[in-house]
């Protein structure tokens, strides 16, 4: 038998877990976040700001929203720099392999490319784990013991039977513990965490776990050091899936509050739309609108990504000959 991480289930481990499942369920059945593009780019953007942001990224929410918008933006280039590096790693989320290192090397090696040398690459000097204040609170393994310890981990990923919310629960502490890298474990290991979990449902590449973690800074790595200073990991597993369970339930809400603000407009739309084809001016004058981009934005797009409304010309959809009717 390979390396087990050291860690026991709990009742309020598989409580926790239960819970999340039925969160998520809800999120499924208001169609889920693949019909509100707009709250999938609000929980992007909130998850790079946070993740940085414990990483001690200065960027406010604003200015990561910018930058992610090819906006220029006054700021510490460094920091500037590991927002565009993390919105491209994110943006190969579901692309990579969870269960493969090799794809754990090639996004560090995206999220830290020009930030630190070794990029990419297992760290070659001797590391330790600090808080933010600069507590020391880990003294990680040494550098020729990296490569077993992370071979060790990945083969546990992949043969173990536990839920992936423990799996990719216990992969991060893990991961925090060995401190592969020179730089960026924190921010890769969250990373990671949400590569697992998209393993078991896709809708975990928009939940922004890492806001949650943000807000609870302190406990975050108090659980590492106890987790640590127990040899098990099970006080990170139980903050993790109180972490990703508040996530989802503040997901699952905005989720609904959207639908619901659309489903008014998307009503208002389909009443005004005639049998046959009409321009956005004829629609800006029946749902008496002065502007276009509300047009587009609160009526037309929703309506068009929920399968409500078609484009005359849908390989042009900017076009000024552009229409619009009720399928």
């Amino acid at each position: 038998m390979g390396y087990i991480p050291p860690f026991s289930l709990t009742d309020e481990m598989m409580r926790l877990t239960s819970d999340i499942s039925e969160l998520l369920g809800s999120i499924r059945n208001i169609k889920d976040l693949e019909k509100l593009p707009r709250l999938r780019r609000i929980g992007r953007i909130r998850t790079i700001h946070s993740s940085l942001a414990i990483e001690n990224n200065t960027l406010t929410i604003d200015q990561v929203t910018d930058i992610i918008d090819g906006k220029r933006v006054l700021g510490p280039p460094d920091e500037i720099l590991e927002v565009k590096n993390a919105h491209a790693a994110y943006n190969e989320l579901e692309n990579i392999d969870a269960f493969d290192m090799n794809d754990l090397l090639r996004m560090h090696r995206i999220m830290m490319n020009g930030l630190v040398e070794e990029n990419g690459r297992f760290r070659t000097v001797n590391a330790g784990v600090y808080t933010s204040d600069g507590q020391r609170i880990h003294e990680a393994p040494q550098p020729s013991l990296i490569p077993g310890h992370m071979n060790d981990l990945f083969e546990w990923l992949r043969t173990s039977e536990a839920h992936m919310l423990i799996r990719s629960s216990v992969f991060h502490y893990e991961l925090e513990f060995i401190h592969p890298f020179r730089d960026g474990n924190g921010r890769i290991g969250r990373f990671w965490q949400t590569a697992i979990l998209m393993k078991w449902k896709p809708l975990f590449a928009w939940i922004p776990i890492e806001s949650i973690i943000r807000e609870r800074q302190t406990e975050y790595y108090g659980v590492i050091a106890a987790s640590t200073k127990k040899v098990s990991s099970n006080d990170f597993i139980l903050f993790m899936l109180k972490a990703v369970r508040d996530a989802v339930t503040a997901i699952a809400s905005d989720a609904m509050k959207h639908i619901n603000h659309i489903n008014v407009r998307v009503r208002e739309l389909l009443a005004a739309l005639e049998p046959y084809p009409q321009s956005a001016t004829q629609l800006m004058e029946r749902l008496n609108l002065r502007s276009r981009v509300t047009l587009l934005r609160n009526y037309l797009r929703p309506a068009i990504d929920a399968g409500l409304v078609a484009l005359t010309e849908p390989d042009k959809p900017t076009s000024k000959n552009q229409m619009y009717l009720r399928k």
